[in-house]
């Protein structure tokens, strides 16, 4: 015969001696039940907070003041910062890249053309046309939008709401303002 293996409830539990034993024993429903007051030199050994040795928090970057400034942690201030593009920046990447271009494969050759454009970039800064110029011309190359190639619309996860009508309320045929109801 199997015996079957159950843990004890009542052994690492407190348990009433003398008077209150028999007390306990006379108003409670089932005396075998445990009183769920663990023994403390039993339940957790060893016992939180008896080892002698303290905790010390290892130093990490974050724990040295003078590289962990306030401001840093602060959360609440943490403010959407602005991003801010010149019209003369904006000109310039309107003119660079409205058309896309293919771009070849490198070699020696167009690593020291790159060099080469790399170094003249400040003396085309004279050349950027103003915004409404820069614009014109981008817009005179290509027809940006028309009827056939619309442009792209905000995306929304929601389904736009179409009136529709539906069954007509219950209402006295006779009534001035009947009610009409929609999907």
């Amino acid at each position: 015969m199997a015996s079957r293996k159950a843990a004890e409830s009542t052994l690492y539990h407190v348990h009433p001696k003398g008077f209150w034993k028999k007390f306990r024993d006379a108003v409670v429903v089932n005396p075998e039940i445990s009183t769920g007051i663990p023994l403390a030199g039993v339940n957790r050994w060893p016992q939180p907070g008896s080892r002698p040795e303290k905790y010390s928090t290892p130093a990490t970057k974050a724990s040295d003041p003078a590289q962990n400034p306030y401001w840093k942690r602060d959360v609440r201030r943490a403010y959407p910062q602005l991003s801010v593009i010149t019209q003369n920046e904006l000109s310039t990447l309107l003119i660079q890249h409205h058309q896309a271009k293919a771009v070849p494969a490198p070699s020696e050759e167009t690593k020291k053309d790159a060099d080469a454009s790399a170094e003249g970039t400040p003396a085309k800064a004279a050349e950027i046309p103003d915004l409404p110029t820069a614009i014109a011309t981008v817009t005179s190359a290509a027809t940006v939008y028309d009827v056939s190639r619309l442009p792209p619309k905000v995306t929304s996860p929601f389904k736009r709401w179409r009136p529709e009508r539906a069954p007509d309320a219950p209402h006295d045929p006779h009534a001035y303002f009947p009610m009409l109801l929609y999907k």
